[in-house]
């Protein structure tokens, strides 16, 4: 069997596979677990197909050793090694390595020439033939893919210069989309910092306590913390808190049926279990707003900026009793879902189980004033999300039509400069 992506090119571009473009084509290894100190303070990154994101991979979840390298058929790849996972839940999803690593036997490692091809080049290529591999990886006679497949793949290869330039054009847009969101990252870091700062650690109680103004904070914001704590049937709590259930604050609710022959593409976000599942012409739910996983996966939470439609796989929230969007997005952050899981083989929540859990509850007058500190940081995370979504759109866009040589370089490039200006 070939794989092909190859359609009508260019008169100077030539047909090749990616075998011939690579220096190897290989997989890695999985070392033994029952030898725990292959995977203590291992010097090797080791990348597991959930990890790849079609993104760089600069760090991994577990580092091997030398000794489970020696032992195992994992193997040190150079920089620049592109990984394809090859069968599961993630087939077909991409990562770049940004320095030496190794991977599990579920990757495919191609280890590009760079006399022949770009890896990026490739990269882009392997993302746009990633429906047919996925079509292939999901049929009745084959259920994943393998290495000899991967070699055979077909693609167009223009002359390596303008590999070049086609790679940085892509690679310009996806990285102003990392930059976004590792920029997002930081802000809802500082957000949640300031939220547990104020009602998980009580710093400002504890400062007034000791007689000092709480750090970072006017007088006017102080006033609205008490100076004192007293004793309560979940502990120690600022004087004054109320002691209750979750639901006493919000109250969650299971998400709606949209079933994908239903979607017409449109502008309100479909949230699912794990994040954004595409756009709808209609919603059902007005933002701003918070989802959380309900079936599938567990402990994501999510906060959503325009009116959207929460799948039934999720749990949104229903009713601010004594809270707001941004502060409950922050409360349920801090929830380990994962702990309530009442499923078997497919994790599932109850929300009758999270109602339940007690909690203490600020003034009104305290959970306004974070909103309304943290509410410029979620306005300056939403425009950085609007404009990755224009980018992604461009990239989706130039990707097929780059690849194949349908627009050429300097029509790209004026695009992207004008997406970036």
């Amino acid at each position: 069997m070939e794989l092909d992506v190859c359609g009508q090119i260019p008169a100077d571009w030539d047909v090749t596979t990616i075998e011939d473009v690579c220096e190897r084509v290989t997989s890695g290894g999985t070392p033994s677990r029952a030898r725990p100190e292959y995977y203590c303070d291992g010097k090797w990154g080791w990348v597991k197909t959930q990890e790849l994101r079609d993104a760089w991979i600069d760090q991994t979840e577990e580092r091997i050793t030398d000794e489970a390298i020696e032992k195992s058929s994992a193997k040190v790849l150079p920089a620049n090694t592109v990984l394809l996972a090859l069968y599961g839940a993630t087939v077909g999803q991409l990562g770049i390595l940004r320095r030496s690593m190794t991977c599990n036997q579920a990757c495919c490692a191609m280890i590009v020439d760079p006399r022949k091809a770009d890896f990026r080049y490739v990269y882009h290529q392997l993302r746009l033939a990633r429906p047919q591999l996925r079509s292939l990886a999901t049929g009745a006679a084959q259920q994943n893919l393998s290495g000899a497949l991967m070699k055979s793949l077909r693609l167009p290869l223009p002359p390596l210069a303008e590999q070049q330039r086609i790679a940085h054009i892509l690679g310009t847009l996806d990285d102003k989309i990392e930059l976004n969101r590792r920029m997002n990252a930081t802000l809802e870091g500082i957000s949640r910092a300031l939220f547990k700062s104020w009602f998980v650690d009580f710093d400002p109680v504890r400062q007034k306590a000791a007689g000092q103004q709480p750090v970072g904070m006017d007088a006017q914001t102080a006033a609205l913390f008490p100076d004192s704590f007293e004793e309560s049937e979940i502990g120690e709590v600022p004087k004054g808190w109320r002691v209750g259930r979750l639901d006493d604050s919000i109250v969650l609710q299971r998400g709606f049926d949209l079933p994908a022959h239903s979607r017409v593409n449109g502008e309100y976000p479909i949230l699912a279990a794990g994040g954004l599942n595409g756009f709808h012409n209609a919603f059902m739910v007005r933002g701003p707003g918070v989802t959380t996983g309900r079936s599938g996966v567990l402990g994501n939470v999510f906060y959503v900026h325009e009116d959207f439609w929460p799948l039934n796989t999720s749990l949104w929230v229903k009713e601010y009793k004594a809270s707001t969007p941004l502060h409950a997005y922050h409360v349920l952050s801090q929830i380990d879902f994962r702990v309530f899981n009442a499923g078997s083989a497919v994790p599932t929540l109850n929300r009758n189980h999270v109602h339940s859990l007690p909690i203490a509850r600020a003034d009104m007058s305290a959970i306004k004033a974070f909103d309304a500190t943290v509410r410029p940081v979620f306005q300056a995370i939403r425009e950085r999300e609007r404009e990755s979504r224009t980018l992604a759109a461009l990239r989706d866009t130039l990707l097929p039509k780059l690849l194949s040589g349908e627009i050429r370089v300097p029509e790209a490039e004026r695009a992207v400069e004008e997406a970036i200006a």
